[in-house]
């Protein structure tokens, strides 16, 4: 049977900590910024823990790959 791969674009977007949990970049930082409030642009800095109920599904994505 063959191996399974990898997600490479979800490898790319998400990142597992040491206790398992799965971190993520948060949307709307990109581009088109100079339409949104400075506000808005201070609290999408960082990084940002994904809920529990999708871990599951990003984990099986990574097949234990994560930078």
């Amino acid at each position: 049977m063959t191996k399974q791969k990898t997600h490479k674009s979800t490898k790319k977007r998400f990142r597992l900590t040491a206790t398992g949990k799965v971190k993520h970049r948060k949307c709307g930082t990109s581009h088109l910024a100079i339409s949104k409030p400075a506000k808005k642009i201070r609290q999408l800095r960082g990084t940002r823990v994904l809920e529990p109920s999708m871990t599951r599904a990003i984990v099986d994505a990574l097949r234990g790959n994560s930078y």
